[in-house]
C-alpha cells in the first residue's frame, strides 16, 4: 500500500533502498524514521513508502522545540537582535572618564552601562556581517579574506573583554595566531 495520508509516531513502514523501519519522530519536512538495517534516516513526506502497520498522528504534527528552533534560526540569520550581555558587577554605575592630555581641554564622561552596550551591538552587528558574507555570491577566496579581517577585528575588541560578566561572552581572535 502505497502511502497517502500522514503517519504518526509508531507507525512500522518499508522504504524500498532502507528496509523496515518505524517512524520516531515527525519533522516540518519528513519522518524521522529509525531503520532496522540501516539506522536513523529522515524520509520526506513525498518519498513512496509501504505501511505495515499504522498508527493515527497527534494533532499537533509539529512539536514546540521545532518550531522555536526554528524561529531561533530565523531571527538569528536576519534580524539585528541582540542577545541580553550582563556588564560585570563591579562596573554597575560607573563612569567612563577620558581626560585630554591638553589641560585646556574638557573631560568627558559616559556612564559604563552605554559604553559597554556600543561594545555588544558592535560584536552583534559583527556577527550578523559575518552571516551574510557566508551566505553571500562572493566566491570563496573572497569569503575567507573578509573573514580574516572580522577576525582580526574579534581579536582587537579582546581588550574589552575585562567589562563582560560571563567569560563565554568575550571576544576572541584567532585562536591559531595566539597558540603560536
Amino acid at each position: 500500500m502505497e502511502m497517502e495520508t500522514v503517519l504518526g509516531i509508531g507507525s512500522r513502514v518499508k522504504h524500498s533502498e532502507f528496509g523496515v523501519g518505524v517512524i520516531i519522530n515527525i519533522k516540518s519536512n519528513g519522518y524521522v524514521v529509525t531503520f532496522i538495517e540501516t539506522g536513523v534516516k529522515i524520509i520526506k513526506f513525498n518519498t513512496p513508502l509501504e505501511v505495515i502497520e499504522e498508527v493515527e498522528p497527534d494533532r499537533d504534527l509539529v512539536s514546540l522545540l521545532d518550531v522555536e528552533q526554528s524561529l531561533v534560526r530565523v531571527l538569528q540569520k536576519w534580524v539585528d537582535v541582540t542577545e541580553v550581555v550582563p556588564l560585570g558587577d563591579k562596573w554597575k554605575g560607573g563612569k567612563l572618564i577620558l581626560k585630554p592630555g591638553r589641560t585646556n581641554l574638557a573631560s568627558k564622561e559616559i556612564a559604563i552601562e552605554v559604553f559597554f552596550h556600543k561594545i555588544v551591538m558592535m560584536r552583534d552587528r559583527l556577527r550578523v556581517l559575518e552571516q551574510r558574507i557566508n551566505t553571500s555570491s562572493l566566491d570563496e577566496e573572497e569569503k575567507i579574506n573578509l573573514q580574516q579581517y572580522i577576525t582580526r577585528i574579534y581579536g582587537t575588541m579582546t581588550s574589552f573583554n575585562f567589562l563582560f560578566k560571563q567569560t563565554e561572552q568575550y571576544f576572541t581572535g584567532d585562536k591559531a595566531a595566539v597558540e603560536s
